[in-house]
């Protein structure tokens, strides 16, 4: 065999690094994460880019709010260089989020994330989608009724 990975096992190599990722997301260690990231990596969240500072922030907070939080992977594709995960997050409201207070419920929200690697196996583009609108109305942060 080759020293370069085929198409297909390169594919299955970033899958298992995608997998890894959420296993550290589940163990709340962030460095975990962080690890497998390109130095110069490109995040986008709901297609804003997002600098790797503002990306750390935002994940030390989401673990302040909800220091229990659990990623559930409900699909998982790979093609080519990138890797798509279908999510559903559950976790407890135990910290501060959006002014509100710890209330202590469980909530649900979901999430797509694809990500792109480099040949090494680091991410080099990081892009996200959340779907925040059933914790918020668990949170009482919006009406039961909006759709």
């Amino acid at each position: 065999m080759s020293a370069t990975l085929t198409e297909q096992s390169a594919q299955e190599r970033n899958k298992e690094l995608a997998l890894s990722m959420v296993a550290s997301w589940n163990r709340w260690e962030l460095e975990g994460i962080i690890k497998h990231w390109a130095p110069d990596i490109k995040h986008f969240s709901e297609d804003r880019p997002v600098s790797s500072e503002a990306m750390i922030k935002a994940m030390e907070s989401g673990l302040a709010a909800f220091p229990d939080l659990h990623l559930d992977v409900k699909s998982i594709v790979a093609e080519q260089d990138r890797v798509c995960l279908r999510i559903t997050v559950t976790a407890s409201h135990q910290g501060e989020f959006q002014g509100k207070a710890p209330t202590g419920r469980k909530v649900t929200w979901y999430m797509l994330e694809e990500l792109r690697f480099n040949e090494a196996g680091q991410v080099i583009e990081h892009y996200d989608v959340f779907n925040y609108l059933p914790m918020l109305k668990e949170l009482d942060l919006v009406p039961a009724d909006v759709l």
